[in-house]
Formats: structure tokens, sequence, C-alpha cells
């Protein structure tokens, strides 16, 4: 008698065998195991051998999705094909695409890669892909991925206004499709026609202060300052190196030379990922020297407040401008690059003196690899006058 749903919902393993098997119809049984677990199986022929393949677990597979399961096979079997040697070409195709889908080649990417980024740019790709792009792309074999499918991701991010994060994610894409492509996981970048797909970003210039009569009220309201002491010394020393918020926050003791008169940034803390070399006037020696007593014995030139064993906080120096009295519409931490940048221009110092003092990327990579030294004789003196000058500022 062929099976029924009732049947099968009441089948029990029997004691009596050491196989239960309930039959059905069309070489399709019923196993049920010892643990009254049931699956529908297809016993069959082929070359002359019997060969056996699951249709499903009931309850997941109901009676009659495991004769459709059945019936499929047998068509295949009709048609001189081996139902078991299908399953394993399925299974074996299921299995590469999980190992080449997006998040996958992704992944593979971000570990070959992410030596060469500073541990918050890493970060920050990675929150990107987890956030924007791998619940809608995550799980798609990459060789699949079409541009409509990276558009319709990238549109979702800029829906919500944030253009500039869409563009961003754009690129992380392409940097991925691209590993792609080198390792044979997918054939093309699919952004690459979307240029001009998304709208454009509009250019953001940080916040500084270029007129001089702004200028030296800024750098008086600094020594003014009555806050936290290693935030007052933070503030004094950044418009005399006008480094990075972010090196200037993690400057550490041990890259400090007073004999050489240098602060010799590591590469791995630098944006361009090169050993950046600040050549220190006598003003921020000065400087370093004043807070040398409190915090030369830690690790960090500025620590937090909370833990000497970590850097400053990164919006202390904003937040005690704003304290002072500036918005971060006059004048941000990052506005002294600016500051020092059009003042120095216009003071007649060479553009290429002082884009190497800004650690700018150096488009001849060869030169790049060998100018963390050049100039230094000129920034040398190009540093000292500025801070000669920017006390003339202040003393009016």
């Amino acid at each position: 008698m062929p099976l029924t749903e009732m049947k099968v919902k009441k089948a029990k393993f029997d004691e009596t065998k050491k196989v239960t098997k309930i039959f059905d119809e069309k070489g399709m049984f019923l196993q049920v195991m010892k643990n009254d677990s049931k699956y529908f199986k297809f016993q069959y022929y082929y070359a002359g051998k019997q060969q056996l393949i699951s249709l499903g677990v009931y309850p997941e597979t109901s009676l009659k999705e495991a004769r459709a399961r059945r019936d499929e096979a047998r068509k295949m079997l009709d048609n001189g094909i081996n139902p078991s040697s299908v399953r394993k070409l399925n299974k074996n195709s299921l299995l590469e695409d999980t190992e080449n889908n997006f998040q996958s080649v992704a992944t593979e990417w971000f570990v070959k890669f992410q030596s060469k980024w500073t541990p918050q740019h890493a970060k920050t790709k990675w929150r990107s892909l987890e956030k924007d792009i791998f619940p809608y792309l995550g799980k798609t074999p990459i060789k699949n991925i079409t541009p409509q499918d990276v558009l319709n991701v990238l549109s979702r991010i800029q829906s919500r206004g944030a253009i500039e994060t869409a563009h961003r994610a754009k690129s992380i894409c392409s940097e991925i499709f691209r590993h792609g492509v080198l390792n044979n996981k997918c054939l093309t970048d699919p952004t690459l026609i979307l240029r001009g797909a998304l709208l454009p970003t509009q250019t953001k210039n940080m916040a500084s202060i270029t007129d001089t009569v702004k200028l030296s009220g800024l750098l008086k309201a600094i020594d003014g300052y009555e806050g936290e002491f290693v935030t007052r010394c933070a503030l004094k020393l950044a418009p005399l190196v006008f480094v990075r918020p972010g090196e200037l926050r993690h400057a550490e003791w041990s890259e400090i030379d007073f004999d050489k008169r240098e602060w010799r940034i590591p590469a791995v803390k630098m944006k361009m990922r090169r050993l950046h070399i600040v050549p220190l006037s006598k003003q921020a020696i000065a400087v370093l020297k004043e807070i040398q007593p409190l915090t030369g014995h830690w690790k960090y030139v500025f620590p937090s407040v909370r833990s000497k064993d970590r850097a400053m906080s990164n919006n202390t120096i904003n937040a005690a401008l704003h304290r002072m009295g500036y918005t971060k519409e006059e004048v941000t931490a990052h506005g002294f690059r600016g500051t020092a940048s059009t003042l120095l221009h216009e003071n007649g110092f060479k553009s290429a003196i002082i884009e190497v003092q800004l650690a700018h990327m150096e488009q001849n990579k060869v030169k790049a690899a060998y100018n963390h030294a050049e100039y230094l004789a000129e920034r040398t003196d190009m540093m000292q006058w500025w801070a000669d000058y920017l006390d003339g500022l202040k003393n009016g």
C-alpha cells in the first residue's frame, strides 16, 4: 500500500527489525530511525548497481515533495543520467559558490591587504562592508554580481544622504572585484561602468584660519587656555608641527629625538604608510620639554585622561577649541594644516617643500620610496621660520 500523510506521521521504529522501512511506490520508501527521525529515500539501479539517494527529512519535506523529487530522479534515469552523480555535482558547485561568494572573497582581500593600512583605516573599510555591502551581496557568488546589483546597493546608501559613504563603498567594492579578477574568482569589475552613476561628492575643506589677525587671536587664546595641561600642550604644538590630528595624538616619546631635533613618525601611523620626519623648531622643543616631566615616563606624549596607556581622545583638541569660543566652521584640529599650507605658500616657500612636510602623496612611487628625508635641510629651516612667524603674530 502506498504511503499516506497519516501513515508517515504515525510511523514508529520497529524494535524487532534492524532497519525500519515503509515502502511507498516506484522505489521510494520511508526509513524510520531509533530516535523516530524519518527520511524519504529513493532506491534504484544504474549500470547494474543498486544506488540510493535521500529525498528529504520529514516533516521538513512532505510526502508530496518527496514524490516530486523521486519523479524528477526517475526522469534523469530515463535519460541515462545517474541522479546520484548530479547530486554530487550540484553539491560541489554549491561549495565552490560558497567559497567564492562576495563576502568570502572580500575577507580574503582584507586579510591580504590590511597590513598596508592604518588600523583605523582597516577598521573603517571593514565596518563599511559589514554595514552596507554584506547584507545585500555577501552570499552572492562574486562571478554572478552585475553592475545593476552593485548600483542597487550603492543607491540604497545614497538614498539616506550618505553620498561620500556611497562613493567610498564603491571604491572598496572595486578593490575586491579586482582582487577577484586577479585570483580567477570573477571575470570583471562591475563597478567600472558605474562612473557617473552616483551623485557627485562635495569637496569639504577642513575649517582653518588664514587671516593673520584672527590667527594671532587664536594663538593668544591657546596660550591662555585654562583646561587640562596636557590638552594645552597639544594645542600649542599643533600649529607648530601641523601634522594630522591622529598623528599628533599618538605621538610617542620613543619617536622624539631631542639631539637631532626631530620627530620620526613610523610608517604604520602615517596615512601614506611612509616614515615621516618632522623637524622640531626651538618652540616645539620647548613645548615637549614643558610636558616631559609629566608624561615622559609613559608611552604617549599626550595620554588619555582616563588611561595613561591610551592616546588622547580624537575629539579632545576640537572640544578645547570649542570651549575657547571657536566653532567647527571657524577652525578644527585638522585646520592647522590648511593654515600652514596657505601662509607658507603666501610667504614664498616652494610648494614641493611644503607638500613633503604635509606628508602628501608623491605621485612618482619610485621617488616616494626614498623621499622621507627629501628637502630635510630646507624643511628644517622652514619649520623654524614658521615657528618664529607664529611667535611674531602672537606677540603682535
